[in-house]
């Protein structure tokens, strides 16, 4: 016989809906939070064509981790859609995964802006590939859990299970080796991450990388 609790734990959490719904809210306020940390130059400074073009270019770090970050966010949301777009519906632990990856999401401005106001030290730059580091996590272990649980759709095959999981796998992969960059220069960290996020993210792909992520 079961029990009260055990009803519940067994309805709740089922609606697959909900958390797409709630997944596309959190990543758009996310993706439109990162660039308002650009910010226009003051005016009160700029007085001639020269100082507003050295104003702008003072805007690169901030933009390039602007696009940093707008690529991470597009990147997992296009991972966590996948995932639910396979599923035949969800659980309470299953949707309790899925808000923690979203909790994760919602940490990136902050990781963002730390690296875009410390860009040239490797702590800063290692804090932002931590939140990339459970970002992937999450999305794994939501994966593995749907899995085991039997919540995946008859059609998804275990050829597509593992390209799904080498995908994540190979990408945080690529990522702790950015990462490992800093110890010659979080620039070159930066660098590389962008040319992977880019390679998983338009086409054609960048040479060489496309065995690997493909």
């Amino acid at each position: 016989m079961v029990g009260p609790m055990g009803t519940y734990n067994q309805i709740a959490g089922r609606g697959l809906e909900r958390i797409a719904a709630l997944s596309d809210g959190l990543f758009a306020f996310a993706m439109t939070v990162i660039v308002l940390e650009i910010h226009v130059p003051d005016v009160g400074g700029v007085h001639t064509e020269a100082q507003l073009w050295h104003a702008l270019v003072g805007l690169g770090p901030r933009a390039v981790t602007w696009l940093l970050s707008f690529l991470t966010l597009g990147i997992f949301w296009v991972g966590q859609q996948t995932q639910l777009n396979h599923l035949t519906h969800t659980d309470r632990d299953l949707s309790w995964l899925h808000l923690a990856f979203l909790a994760a999401v919602a940490v990136t401005p902050f990781s963002t802006e730390v690296l875009a106001d410390f860009i040239g030290f490797r702590i800063a730059l290692v804090a932002y590939w931590l939140n990339i580091l459970v970002l992937g996590a999450l999305l794994y272990a939501s994966l593995a859990y749907a899995t085991k649980a039997g919540l995946m759709k008859p059609e998804v095959t275990p050829h597509l299970l593992a390209a799904m999981r080498r995908r994540i796998v190979l990408a945080q992969t690529l990522y702790a080796l950015g990462a490992a960059l800093c110890v010659i220069s979080p620039y070159w960290s930066i660098g590389f991450i962008v040319l992977v996020q880019l390679n998983y993210a338009i086409a054609p792909r960048i040479p060489g990388l496309v065995k690997l992520t493909g």
